[in-house]
């Protein structure tokens, strides 16, 4: 299998054994897709995005694995306690791959988060489904 999948596997296999403020399953896609009706329940969407391979030294680079991690959920309009509980389940999961090596893929090591936007706008105003992204980039040096 391609190492970003490995390590979007790992990925998966973290989240669905962490300790986080609301139960999830995550899984693994390469086109999440989900019928508006199903947004009711949480979704964590573990997606393989891309790699970068740079130099790094003599007979060796760095590949730097970018996976997005997506949390979506069809949410009242008007509770903002539940996306301020989304929310924070997405910062639970940023913080929990800092500085961290993968259990089941120790090759591969935490280099950078990016969450940028917060929230897909467009989701809120067409659908009433909060969506936000996270892409979390870890190394492997081969």
């Amino acid at each position: 299998m391609a190492v970003i999948t490995d390590v979007a596997d790992a990925l998966v296999a973290e989240l669905n054994a962490a300790s986080l403020s609301l139960p999830l399953t995550a899984a693994r896609h390469y086109v999440p897709s989900f019928e508006l009706q199903d947004m009711k329940d949480l979704h964590v969407s573990v997606v393989p995005r891309g790699v970068v391979i740079l130099p790094g030294g003599r007979g060796h680079n760095h590949h730097d694995y970018s996976i997005d991690v997506a949390v979506q959920k069809k949410v009242d309009a008007e509770e903002g306690t539940e996306i301020d509980e989304l929310l924070d389940l997405v910062d639970e999961i940023a913080d929990h791959f800092r500085f961290r090596r993968l259990d089941s893929y120790p090759a591969a090591h935490w280099i950078k988060t990016e969450h940028a936007p917060i929230y897909a706008q467009d989701h809120w105003d067409e659908l009433r489904q909060f969506t936000s992204v996270l892409t979390l980039t870890f190394r492997v040096v081969r």
